[in-house]
């Protein structure tokens, strides 16, 4: 296998628009769910008529889409599991992405069309459980994120060619391994390992003495509080021509319940730094300084150049927001918009659109759908019409500075 050939861009798409999202901003694949069985419960989700129009969409556009079925299902789910795998194999999907050998051998058994994706929610940190799993079927392995890129090297030169490698290259890093806590079935009820995490790993930690119930002492870390478990995010951008070497073949951004204006910027500011790559080149400056423009957590390298970091707080930075996205526009720059947070004629905003780098504008008059002028959008869902300083392509998105 030759180095530095361009691996895969894979996006979240936690719903339908989202999905959109992800696809005008350049993923080659889009990873989602059914309303069942997927590691994300609190997404938005796809129902079975979702499910084929999603598939439809993105392969109208050259983009591939797999499925997660990657819960590690109790002896109550298994009845549901083999009508769900027949419904995403009717819509057409790609691949299904799943961690448990026995929702595997239903796969092969019940859609064997269907390629079989091995999640990292199965810890795969080595060669041999990444044959052992292909000899049972897997075509591709979703690598565990604790691995450190020269492990990843070792694992790609130990495993057949023909058996793809993935890896995370962006967003929330989990305390356990690759995802298998069981904190939050203890502390909230809702089990981590079939969707419903409620991310105690962020909460702020205390200390009980035994003999004095009811005083909480804290563990200072600093003057915002503590939380022990939270990890920072990952962030590869800066690192995309190594992870190439190492052999990968698809680079994987976290993420399904994250906001459509998280799933653009990154996508957009990944694909335009895996093109640059490609060429040997450094990643554009613009694409870099987007990621500052989503919300997210400190950011590190996770484990691939040594150990992952703590987040010392989980205080998110959240320095800019989504105004509204484009509908429709005409070659002069006159739009039509859809309205998400309020903005008002004058305001200093940016336009993002699809592989470009952002440009500052002062937002002119607004008017109605129907031609009234206004002095803001304040409504959310609301449509509006203005003039943007040049033609923006549907989707693109306005944003304003929040601090």
């Amino acid at each position: 296998m030759s180095a530095r050939r361009t691996p895969e861009l894979l996006a979240p798409a936690g719903d339908m628009e989202k999905l959109r999202f992800a696809v005008a901003y350049g993923a080659d694949a889009v990873y989602l769910s059914g309303r069942r069985f997927g590691m994300r419960a609190a997404a938005g989700n796809f129902d079975e008529r979702e499910l084929a129009q999603a598939v439809e969409y993105c392969h109208a556009r050259g983009v591939r889409v797999f499925v997660t079925v990657n819960v590690m299902p109790r002896p109550g789910d298994l009845p549901a599991l083999p009508g769900h795998i027949e419904s995403i194999d009717r819509a057409g999907a790609d691949a299904v992405i799943v961690a448990d050998p026995g929702v595997l051998e239903l796969v092969r058994n019940r859609a064997p069309r269907l390629r079989i994706h091995v999640s990292t929610q199965a810890n795969v940190v080595n060669q041999a459980a990444a044959c052992a799993w292909h000899r049972m079927g897997a075509s591709r392995i979703v690598l565990a994120r604790e691995l450190s890129l020269e492990e990843i090297a070792l694992i790609r030169q130990n495993t057949p060619p023909e058996l793809e490698l993935e890896v995370f290259a962006h967003g929330s890093m989990c305390m356990a391994y690759s995802g298998r806590c069981v904190l939050s079935n203890y502390l909230a009820g809702r089990d981590a390992n079939r969707g419903a995490c409620a991310q105690p790993c962020r909460w702020n930690y205390r200390v009980v003495e035994e003999k004095r119930p009811g005083e909480y002492f804290p563990v200072v870390e600093d003057e915002t509080g503590t939380t022990v478990f939270s990890a920072q995010d990952l962030c590869t951008i800066e690192h995309l021509r190594e992870l190439m070497d190492a052999g990968v073949d698809s680079l994987k951004l976290e993420g399904r319940a994250k906001t459509f204006y998280y799933t653009a910027v990154v996508t957009n500011a990944y694909r335009r730094a895996l093109d640059a790559a490609a060429r040997g080149q450094a990643p554009p400056p613009d694409a870099v300084r987007e990621l500052g423009k989503v919300s997210h957590r400190e950011y590190s390298t996770g484990f691939y150049f040594g150990p992952a970091r703590q987040q010392y707080t989980d205080d998110y930075i959240r320095e800019w927001d989504v105004c509204a996205a484009v509908l429709s526009c005409e070659p002069d720059g006159r739009a039509l918009l859809r309205q998400k947070n309020k903005c008002t004629a004058g305001d200093e905003l940016e336009l993002l659109a699809p592989g470009r780098d952002a440009v500052p504008f002062r937002l002119g008059a607004l008017q109605s759908e129907t031609g009234e002028a206004i002095p803001a959008a304040p409504h959310p869902m609301m449509l509006f019409k203005t003039a943007l300083p040049m033609y923006a392509p549907p989707l693109s998105i306005l944003r304003k500075k929040t601090k």
